[in-house]
């Protein structure tokens, strides 16, 4: 018995030292590592832009939050522009108060708040809520087109006045996978690098003496 048992393993030492090859087929050490290695890239490609997404639109929101509490300001006369008051804002102390409605995501550098890189503010008066643009203003037709920021103004109006104000912010966007996808804004005909956030008020001023 012992001797037939140490020649049958004998035989299948022999056997599998014949087939190196199905049984290195056949290991799987390894296999889940390399599995990972091929899936990881566009794995975590996906799960950043599902982030950045996300606080992108956090970001919007946070625009569109000051855009309102601004123009409410506005619109009751606690802010005022040209009337001669202690209320009267100049351009610049307009921005910086945006500025510091939206600094928990967003920084205004000094060199901003004088000129314009990536904020945009747009705040002016109409004769009528029917003259009121409701697109934004493009630099040409082309559905792609960047946006005209040589038309955007600073003159809202008093008591009783109707007004707009309207805020764009370039917010710069690193994953390229949603690039094409997140905004149609691309200068030049350019891969777009900026999701244009918009925030929009519409409102008439109230009778504030």
């Amino acid at each position: 018995m012992c001797q037939n048992a140490g020649s049958q393993s004998a035989g299948s030492a022999l056997t599998a030292s014949k087939r190196p090859g199905r049984s290195l087929w056949r290991s799987q050490d390894g296999a889940a590592a390399i599995e990972f290695a091929i899936l990881a890239i566009p794995y975590f490609m996906i799960v950043f832009a599902i982030i950045e997404t996300f606080v992108a639109y956090t970001a919007e929101q946070l625009v569109t939050n000051a855009t309102d509490t601004l123009s409410r300001q506005l619109r009751t006369g606690q802010i005022t522009v040209g009337l001669g008051r202690s209320t009267d804002k100049t351009k610049e102390e307009f921005r910086q108060l945006f500025c510091d409605e939206v600094s928990i995501m967003i920084k205004c550098s000094p060199e901003e708040i004088k000129t314009p890189k990536l904020l945009y503010l747009d705040i002016r008066s109409f004769s009528t809520f029917a003259a009121i643009p409701t697109t934004i203003p493009r630099k040409s037709n082309s559905p792609y087109a960047d946006i005209d920021t040589t038309s955007l103004g600073y003159s809202p109006g008093g008591p009783k006045s109707i007004n707009m104000m309207r805020a764009y912010y370039r917010w710069q966007i690193i994953t390229d996978l949603i690039r094409p996808y997140i905004t149609n804004i691309r200068p030049d005909g350019s891969m777009p690098s900026d999701f244009l956030i918009v925030g929009t008020s519409a409102w008439q001023n109230e009778d504030y003496p």
